[in-house]
């Protein structure tokens, strides 16, 4: 066979019964299968290989000839098989005289240029591409002009989470819907001898020593 130029990015799906390539674009992988091409006496072998299984004897002996055939032809046949694919399936792809790629003439060839869109971009592909990155970035900056966090508060646990649960809050909620327990922030207590503030549950103050009503 008469060597002949085309992607090496293929995948190879023949089986016993036939030959089949599927080959894919060198940019973006986009992909043509070809025609199934059936392959006599691998069909024949399989239905050799069937009635032996069930009368065995004679006929075994001709599928276990039938399967050393179809190897001694499975070389010829395959290149033959694969010679036709190409032949198919070329006529669907551009090569890059720059750059050698074969690519899909849909999306990644720019035929005004005569190249794959690598090597010649489509430019108004890429002014769009631009735009919308130029876009994105004046939004962030516009977002960062405003406070996106008024309202918010992170430094009160009870705002975010249950103390006893963890389980989230809603906005101003009294009670817990997770336990039931109530969100308002104990009241603060101080010494009525000194002032002094003093934690929640302490029973002397922490200013004078007066223990706590």
């Amino acid at each position: 066979m008469a060597s002949q130029s085309f992607t090496k990015n293929y995948r190879d799906h023949s089986n016993d019964q036939g030959f089949q390539f599927e080959f894919f674009c060198d940019k973006c992988g986009n992909g043509f299968r070809s025609s199934f091409k059936g392959n006599n006496l691998g069909v024949a072998a399989s239905l050799l290989h069937a009635a032996g299984s069930i009368f065995g004897g004679v006929v075994k002996d001709a599928a276990w000839g039938a399967d050393h055939a179809k190897d001694a032809f499975r070389g010829g046949a395959w290149d033959d098989a694969f010679k036709e694919a190409i032949t198919e399936c070329a006529p669907r792809f551009r090569q890059c005289t720059r750059c050698g790629q074969w690519v899909c003439p849909e999306i990644c060839w720019n035929e005004k240029r005569v190249m794959c869109e690598d090597c010649a971009p489509d430019l108004q592909e890429e002014a769009a591409a631009m735009q919308a990155e130029v876009a994105v970035e004046q939004l962030r900056d516009k977002m960062r002009e405003v406070d996106q966090t008024a309202g918010q508060n992170f430094t009160d646990p009870q705002a975010a989470a249950c103390g006893r649960c963890n389980a989230r809050l809603v906005p101003n909620a009294k009670f817990c819907s997770g336990c039931g327990a109530p969100t308002a922030a104990p009241k603060k207590a101080f010494c009525h001898q000194c002032g002094t503030e003093t934690p929640p549950g302490g029973r002397f103050c922490s200013g004078c020593g007066t223990k706590m009503g």
